[in-house]
């Protein structure tokens, strides 16, 4: 952490998301090692594509759960969203992918068949394999944490982490603009109709406060000395253990187990295969 970035705990950082203060084993990884379990975790899932690899992904990084600190329920809620877009790549490989079987039917560009129905489940299911890493590793990370890290144990500038650290930290005021805009309309009789042409209007009107917010922030850091191109010292040091090897051991560990189902299964495909 930089002693000119400010101090932030992580239960203080988990608490308003609901997610339990109590020391989970994750909590002990380096935000570093966990940036390499997600690429671990990502790689081998974006270079192949078959259903039984994702599925055992998925089941086994669910199984992990308990050793993150995030309620099952946390995890869940944050799924939604992925839930939501993912069929629509799933729709696309559905209808566009190369026709191979069986064909169930087709129209202008669009064909069924067995190997579009194969691949759109492989691509839903990769979607929530890809996106489980990221909400179970960092749902409790304080950027602060992240920020030591990337800057002491990753090495990358500090412009550039400094950057990253005080956007993370603005992005939970998003969440209170907007459930203040919400509250100022309904007051004010306008929150009760027209969803659509409420949200397109309310996140324009949040884009505004974002780039305003971003400008003055920019400012006062400069003005503080952030840009410059000084060596800074950090007050937290952040390290690597034996524990993140660990870490880093059984994401390889879960990703050879998902690969080596799909392999006996006879279901492992590479992408363009």
């Amino acid at each position: 952490m930089s002693g000119r970035s400010g101090v932030g705990s992580r239960d203080a950082a988990a608490a308003p998301l609901g997610i339990p203060s109590r020391t989970a084993w994750l909590d002990g990884v380096n935000p570093v090692a966990k940036v390499a379990m997600v690429i671990v975790l990502a790689v081998p899932l974006l270079v192949s594509i078959d259903a039984v690899s994702a599925a055992t992904a998925i089941v086994l990084e669910l199984s992990c759960v308990p050793l993150t600190g995030v309620a099952f329920g946390t995890v869940l809620k944050r799924l939604v969203p992925v839930m939501l877009f993912a069929p629509v790549a799933g729709l696309s490989m559905l209808l566009y992918a190369r026709p191979g079987g069986t064909v169930y039917g087709s129209f202008l560009f669009a064909t069924v068949s067995d190997n579009s129905i194969q691949l759109s489940v492989a691509v839903l299911l990769r979607v929530v394999a890809l996106a489980l890493p990221m909400i179970l590793l960092f749902a409790r990370t304080d950027p602060t944490e992240l920020a030591d890290a990337l800057a002491q144990v990753a090495k990358l500038p500090s412009r550039f982490v400094l950057g990253v650290l005080a956007g993370a930290r603005t992005v939970g005021l998003f969440v209170d603009d907007w459930r203040t805009m919400t509250l100022a309309r309904r007051a004010r009789g306008l929150g009760d109709r027209g969803a659509v042409r409420r949200f397109f209007s309310m996140a324009f009107v949040l884009l505004v406060f974002a780039v305003r917010r971003g400008t003055k922030l920019a400012t006062a850091m400069e003005a503080r000395g952030f840009g410059s191109g000084i060596d800074r010292t950090w007050a937290r040091p952040s390290t690597l253990s034996a524990r993140d090897a660990v870490a880093v051991g059984g994401a390889i560990l879960l990703m050879v187990v998902a690969l080596g189902a799909a392999v006996v299964t006879g279901a492992f495909r590479v992408v363009g295969s």
